[in-house]
């Protein structure tokens, strides 16, 4: 069986001649590049065929996210697994959505990096228990706010929607083709569906914090 090629991307010189250490010490894995930087690893990718990319975020000039965003079109089967301090929850899910396939953090013993690398390899998507707890809960309050809309008509879908973008009532009324006491009631009944009492609480409520 081939061995899992490895290319690690970490501006820390002993942080990255650690993990290759301890990377380079299993038979079924070898490291095949080592790089300081997101611009060396993009300038090198094309010469190196490679499985799984220890990606780090916080790199000098282009962060890790965006490198990612970059380098996964052009080579779909190229795992990236987020190996970083940060336990921040907006970074966890832009670096998934930008392509990551596992998020780990660095105070991960040896054995749960190297278990980690050889998951991803396999198909799987690994991460820290710290991180899958957040990306579970985020999940679920996603889901739950699929519900959330559910129970609501077309029109105040709509409504809800108008809201999220910052659109005053006047304009709702115009563009919903309605009076602006019609854009009123309907406000308050999204208010006693969704239990809130104003537009913030509503569209956070709706959307999340973060929208």
């Amino acid at each position: 069986m081939a061995p899992i090629q490895i290319v690690l991307v970490e501006d820390d010189d002993e942080i990255r001649d650690s993990i290759e250490l301890f990377l380079s010490k299993p038979e079924d894995f070898r490291i095949v590049g080592s790089y300081g930087s997101a611009e060396e690893f993009i300038e090198a990718f094309e010469e190196s065929h490679i499985n799984v990319v220890l990606m780090d975020i916080n790199l000098p000039g282009m962060n890790g996210i965006e490198c990612v965003r970059i380098m996964k079109p052009q080579n779909e089967s190229v795992q990236y697994l987020m190996c970083t301090v940060h336990e921040d929850q907006d970074k966890t899910f832009e670096a998934l959505c930008a392509g990551a396939t596992g998020y780990i953090l660095k105070n991960a013993t040896p054995a749960q990096l190297v278990e980690a690398v050889r998951d991803i390899a396999r198909g799987g998507s690994p991460m820290s228990p710290q991180i899958a707890r957040y990306v579970l809960k985020e999940f679920q309050l996603q889901h739950q706010n699929l519900d959330l809309l559910q129970n609501f008509t077309q029109r105040e879908k709509e409504l809800v929607i108008a809201l999220s973008k910052g659109f005053q009532y006047k304009e709702i009324a115009d563009q919903m083709l309605i009076s602006l006491e019609t854009v009123r009631t309907y406000v308050r009944k999204i208010y006693e569906k969704l239990q809130v009492h104003s537009r913030t609480d509503a569209i956070n409520k709706v959307f999340g914090q973060n929208y």
